[in-house]
């Protein structure tokens, strides 16, 4: 009962963020509340640290490399190119807008789609005068995508950095299993977005209300390296991995080069248009320690007795069949994500399965169907996922308010179709895939 009540007070000032308390600070008072009383041990924090260490400085790294690209006009090109791709017709600029935020998304992190992409389409539908319901579409069309499309990578999504770590699943693996799975996702999400938004999708638009793409770029130099950068850097994710070299590590070297090419070091950083301090500013520390602490919380509710009934319940799902234990575990841990953050539900998920006695195939489906269910799961909520509460803020910033009464109309509307089929289409791809 001590580790429930501390987990909820936690969560609660995470979210209400209390005189702009700091999610960290937030987190790590319940976890030293959780040693004052003896929920958790000083021995589980080297344990915690070392499934959250990678994973948080990897998220960090790839928030600085989309800053830099965003002050130097990167996203802001690549939606005014999408945007006169579409060439006036509305009904085509839907469904590229929703992809390019799927490759963002892809590329930088659900949170990076939700933090840096919301700003640049709600400027774009500005200019364009969509109406109030139109301009809602598009709107929440980037902010879904920005979670369902945050499988293909490991570096697609706090959570899978997380979970890859904590089962050793290699990069060059994991991709193999989600790119098939996450292309179905986003699909089912354009499927299910058009079917409810698609009567609010203006026929036409006028291209001239739009500025020549090349009017975005702030930094010619950032611009012109970021292609080369992010293709090396996606190269030696995958060329790393039998080295053991941390993903965090490669991912803070291409930040590295970024920042120095953005900051002019090498000329003292004269002519330098990307100021490298204040994106240092901006980057988000607070996860470092949200991470920490808000895990070592997580694992308080694991000593107390929550890992042994998840195992329970994984024990069952798994004597169902394959089909049963894939969709249970996915809905399952979907439905945790909505209610304590998809965070912390990654770990419970996580340390159930490891202590679940299931088959090794149906083990793999639940590990994959653990990750599902918390990069898609947490839109049933705005408390579900750290992308969603970034994204109503910026919304927020911008005069666009939803309710979260709104919003889990929304989300309870379009979320559990697109989990269901992504979570089918894992049954059918991971034992194909495995054959071989």
């Amino acid at each position: 009962m001590i580790a429930l009540i501390i987990f909820i007070v936690t969560l609660v000032l995470v979210i209400w963020q209390p005189k702009g308390l700091g999610i960290g600070w937030s987190a790590m008072g319940g976890a030293l509340i959780a040693l004052a009383f003896g929920v958790v041990k000083l021995s589980d924090i080297g344990l915690v640290w070392d499934i959250v260490w990678d994973a948080t400085f990897t998220f960090v790294a790839l928030i600085i490399i989309s800053l830099i690209l965003d002050k130097a006009g990167f996203f802001g090109w690549a939606a005014l190119h999408v945007a006169r791709l579409g060439n006036g017709q509305g009904r085509l600029l839907f469904p590229m807008i929703v992809i390019l935020g799927a490759f963002i998304s892809a590329l930088f992190a659900n949170d990076g789609a939700a933090l840096l992409l919301t700003p640049i389409v709600i400027a774009i539908l500005l200019r364009l005068k969509f109406s109030p319901p139109s301009a809602l579409a598009f709107i929440i069309a980037t902010g879904f995508i920005a979670d369902t499309a945050s499988l293909p990578l490991v570096t697609s999504n706090l959570v899978n950095i997380v979970s890859a770590n904590y089962f050793d699943i290699g990069f060059g693996r994991y991709a193999a299993v989600m790119i098939p799975v996450n292309i179905v996702s986003v699909l089912a999400t354009l499927a299910v977005l058009w079917a409810v938004y698609a009567r609010h999708i203006p026929k036409h638009y006028s291209i001239a209300d739009l500025s020549a793409p090349e009017s975005a770029i702030e930094d010619p130099l950032v611009f012109k390296a970021a292609f080369p950068l992010l293709a090396l850097l996606l190269i030696a994710y995958f060329t790393t991995e039998s080295l053991g070299i941390a993903i965090s590590l490669v991912t803070g070297v291409a930040a590295l080069l970024l920042m120095a090419i953005a900051g002019r070091w090498w000329q003292g950083g004269r002519d330098a248009v990307v100021s490298v301090s204040d994106i240092l500013r901006q980057a988000p520390w607070q996860i470092v320690l949200f991470s920490i602490g808000m895990y070592l919380v997580v694992y308080g509710l694991g000593n107390a007795g929550l890992t042994a009934y998840g195992a329970q319940v994984l024990n069952w799902l798994g004597q169902q069949g394959t089909v049963i234990a894939t969709v249970g575990t996915g809905f399952l841990s979907a439905i945790v994500a909505s209610v304590m953050n998809n965070m912390p539900s990654t770990l419970v998920g996580a340390l159930a399965i490891d202590s679940a006695q299931v088959p090794a195939a149906t083990r793999e489906l639940m590990i994959y169907a653990n990750v599902i269910g918390n990069d898609l799961g947490p839109k049933f909520t705005p408390i579900g996922s750290l992308a969603t509460l970034l994204w109503l803020h910026v919304l927020a910033e911008k005069d666009y308010k939803i309710s979260w009464g709104q919003y889990m109309k929304i989300g309870l509307l379009i979320t559990p179709p697109v989990l269901l089929v992504t979570l089918l289409a894992l049954v059918v791809w991971l034992p194909y895939l495995s054959s071989f």
